[in-house]
């Protein structure tokens, strides 16, 4: 503060010495008059001089408060028309009453008076509305944080252009760790002679060099038949716009071979710590290749998972000397345990029940408690059938418990078998995988994004007919003590028929073997048309879906139910098989009402298009061939619209690549 501001301390008291001091002079005078005026005279030089000091102090001090309020005028002026901040004023109606020239620049007009918020930005109208949460916003390619103050009706721009871009580069530039595994390269090399051998590996070196260098990913082979690839999120972004075509190259360039060979990729991305980035990869080719292979599976530092390509049916790579140890390891784990609880999915299909009846079998042999969890009011007709059949069976019946049952019998040294899903949303009763600790899961579904935490043994193979045929060869390897039923191995031999369409689909020679054992077993084939057996009734509703089908792109077919009428699960899956079937019909959806609020949608292909992507992103899932999905609160016009956008994207996607 300057100096004249400062008030001298002798000035405060001022009037009161006045007074004082003419008190003392008058009494001074009173005894000696000569001092009292030569006092008086010195007096009012003093005082004069005082009140000079207080006039020069005051004329100061209106001269700076004068200049002072001057320069904030004219700071406060630049504020609001030259500082990089912009600012603005709406009214009540989201009009714009007035904006310094700043933003008005910012924007390309010389005013933004009269204009609407809209007409500034519509996500800035929907800021100021508290609609959504984002507060940076774009302005003729410029980016500004948006403050806004809405007692006031102000808001303020900040433009952070070059902070977004910077910030644009650090994500960019992030590392992202991959790994590259040739899915079969054992299996087609080893009958190849040492050239071929050597000429193969050559070429598939070669192509995925190319693509290295082509894209700017540096790529270390790790051995034969793994490879690990270092790039950034740029790089991956890049990538995954061109859908990886790196997958089709290989498969093409292998298959003019004679040769089927592909790739898995794994990749970890998101994370700033390269062990986790690590982590991450493996994970994620682990899916890829829990899924068929062929495929990439980008796993992000949230969890959540992208995959791309599985355009082609899984190469079968089952060995019996895997269903041998898996066998052996199962065998272990009911022999360490004190009963064995099996359950399947919700809505149970043949499949899953004759694998729990497998496995059910299993528990015997080893002679330990077995029970099958099973809900009566979540059966379909065909299940309803082969439940009727079981009851005939005191013994077989007498395993079957209801979930709370299932939960009283739950203890420390229970062993929990999930067969034919791996994802808990899905199980009947989702509390046992809380209460039971060792957990083993047999599917042959792909492996999704959801999956069972920390299973102790997992037999997953998507290359398996059904679930049902896993069962059949586990029960090859289990002690011989007792031989299976007629009833044990017709409801195991219903499963694969059924997940088969009568051996039509997803067949190969194992399924072959596992009915051939079955069959020999007792199985009662006509014991299973009779379990399969339709009514007129629930055929003519399937005829009535088809009748509402139409050709939607590239041989799809779309059928959608009529909204009033309720089907169930196999309806629905039956009318997409059916349309299948059709001249020109590539891949089938239906759509259709399971409940008031649950609608249903199954998806098949001839295996041109994977409609276990499709399903996925609807929130669904299952194999190349045959997903289905369920979708809640949802109108049967919005699915419809749903799936067709989820079709062009994926058609547009198949078509680039």
């Amino acid at each position: 503060m300057p100096e004249f501001y400062k008030k001298p301390k002798f000035l405060y008291p001022v009037y009161s010495l006045v007074f004082l001091t003419l008190v003392l002079i008058t009494t001074l005078s009173y005894y000696h008059w000569f001092a009292g005026i030569v006092a008086f005279f010195t007096f009012c030089t003093i005082l004069f001089f005082i009140i000079k000091l207080e006039i020069t102090f005051r004329e100061n001090l209106e001269e700076y408060t004068s200049d002072m309020i001057t320069r904030v005028k004219k700071v406060s002026n630049e504020a609001l028309n030259q500082m990089p901040i912009g600012i603005l004023l709406y009214n009540k109606e989201l009009g714009i009453d007035w904006a310094n020239p700043y933003l008005a620049s910012c924007v390309g007009y010389p005013t933004l008076s009269g204009w609407n918020l809209y007409d500034l930005s519509e996500t800035l109208l929907l800021f100021v509305k508290q609609e959504i949460d984002i507060d940076v916003i774009a302005l003729n390619k410029r980016k500004f944080k948006v403050v806004v103050r809405r007692e006031e009706k102000l808001i303020y721009f900040f433009d952070v252009t070059e902070q977004t871009q910077i910030e644009k580069m650090y994500e960019d530039q992030r590392t992202v760790l991959a790994i590259i595994y040739l899915d079969n390269y054992d299996e087609v090399t080893q009958s190849l002679d040492d050239q071929p051998r050597t000429n193969l590996t050559s070429l598939v070196i070669s192509i995925l060099n190319d693509w290295a260098v082509k894209h700017g990913v540096y790529l270390k082979r790790a051995s034969s038949e793994r490879f690990i690839a270092v790039l950034n999120e740029s790089i991956l972004a890049h990538l995954e716009k061109g859908k990886f075509e790196i997958l089709d190259q290989v498969r093409e360039e292998t298959a003019k071979r004679n040769i089927p060979l592909t790739l898995s990729i794994g990749v970890g991305s998101g994370s700033r710590t390269l062990p986790e980035l690590g982590a991450m990869a493996q994970s994620g080719l682990d899916l890829a290749l829990g899924r068929g292979g062929d495929q990439v599976a980008i796993k992000q530092v949230t969890g959540k998972v992208k995959f791309y390509g599985g355009k082609t049916n899984p190469v079968e790579k089952r060995t019996r000397v895997r269903a041998r140890v898996i066998s052996h390891a199962l065998k272990d784990l009911v022999l360490e345990s004190s009963n064995v609880i099996i359950m399947g999915h919700r809505l149970p299909d043949m499949d899953a029940i004759g694998a729990a009846i497998g496995i059910l079998k299993v528990a015997e042999l080893n002679e330990k408690e077995g029970y099958i969890v099973l809900n009566e009011n979540e059966l379909d007709k065909g299940v309803k059938r082969l439940i009727e059949e079981i009851k005939n069976y005191p013994d077989l019946w007498a395993r079957f418990i209801s979930s709370e049952q299932a939960m009283e019998f739950a203890t420390d040294e229970s062993l929990l078998v999930i067969v034919d899903t791996h994802k808990p949303s899905m199980v009947i009763e989702e509390r046992l995988l809380h209460q039971i600790e060792n957990v083993v899961v047999i599917d042959h579904h792909r492996r999704g994004e959801e999956f069972i935490d920390d299973p102790l043994l997992v037999y997953m193979e998507p290359y398996a007919s059904s679930t049902a045929e896993l069962v059949t060869e586990l029960l090859e390897y289990q002690p011989k003590r007792l031989k299976m039923n007629m009833l044990e191995s017709t409801a195991l031999l219903a499963g694969i028929i059924v997940d088969t369409k009568s051996f039509t689909f997803r067949t190969g020679a194992r399924t072959f073997d596992a009915a051939s054992y079955l069959r020999s077993h007792g199985a009662d084939t006509v014991l299973v048309q009779k379990l399969l057996k339709e009514d007129m009734q629930h055929y003519l509703n399937i005829a009535k879906i088809i009748g509402n089908a139409y050709i939607y792109k590239n041989g799809i077919a779309i059928a959608k139910a009529n909204e009033d009428k309720m089907y169930d699960q196999v309806s629905i899956a039956q009318a997409a098989d059916t349309l299948l079937t059709m001249t020109g019909v590539f891949a089938s959806f239906v759509i259709a009402s399971k409940s008031e609020n649950t609608l249903g949608i199954s998806g098949r292909s001839l295996g041109e298009v994977n409609v276990q992507i499709i399903m996925e992103k609807l929130g669904g899932g299952g194999h190349l061939t045959n997903a289905a999905t369920q979708l809640f609160n949802t109108s049967m016009t919005e699915a419809e619209k749903q799936l067709k956008l989820i079709l062009d994207e994926y058609l547009e996607g198949s078509s680039e690549s």
